[in-house]
């Protein structure tokens, strides 16, 4: 398993011209090939008049599913360096679609090759990107009257906090990586005196924000 990946944050367009054709490159976060697949159609729909809707899509953390399409252009020429520039940025999860209005300039295999690859490229460099993390899902049980420092502590420290719930005793879900969880283990019974619980869950992806 992938330790981490990169993909968008948002769905977002950006143009480019080159020699007088218009490229509206549509990116999009996309879960499962079916999402990925939905979001090439509807690019299409809306942009059914264009010349041709070239696609590529990535998904999965470790890139096994890859897809794309030339629509219409010159084999290899699209789809393709779309495919290959997601690649080289260490993208997954994502679906790119550029959509081409022709202007009258025929741009030859090697220009319609940078074209389509460089309007991916630009697009993400403008919409930018967020790196997933993998992560073992934890579980602390810990009294009331220790819970608010606990979980100030782990506020401060960056810990990634995904739930807590008020019962008997408080329940904090939390993030780890795996190479930190024997530490934070440590860290929680000296923390608490020994009277905190800890469960290790499953593992997940989630969103990176601490040091690069």
């Amino acid at each position: 398993m992938q330790d981490e990946y990169r993909t968008v944050a948002r769905v977002g367009v950006h143009e480019t011209e080159v020699n007088r054709s218009r490229f509206l490159c549509a990116l999009a976060p996309a879960a499962t090939e079916q999402e990925a697949q939905a979001f090439v159609a509807a690019v299409r729909k809306e942009h059914a008049d264009a010349t041709h809707n070239c696609f590529a899509y990535v998904i999965g953390a470790d890139a096994a599913i890859q897809r794309a399409s030339d629509d219409g252009e010159p084999g290899g020429t699209a789809g393709v360096p779309m495919l290959q520039m997601l690649l080289r940025r260490d993208m997954r999860y994502v679906v790119a679609v550029v959509t081409r209005y022709y202007g009258g300039v025929k741009l030859g295999a090697g220009g319609l090759i940078r074209a389509y690859g460089g309007a991916v490229g630009e697009a993400l460099d403008t919409l930018g990107a967020i790196t997933r993390r993998r992560f073992r899902l934890a579980t602390v049980t810990v009294d009331h009257q220790r819970a608010g420092k606990i979980h100030n502590d782990l506020r401060a420290t960056g810990r990634e906090v995904r739930d807590v719930r008020y019962g008997e005793a408080v329940t904090i879900e939390i993030g780890l990586p795996d190479a930190d969880v024997e530490a934070f283990r440590a860290w929680l019974a000296d923390a608490t005196a020994g009277t905190a619980r800890f469960d290790l869950g499953g593992e997940a992806y989630g969103e990176y924000h601490g040091q690069s």
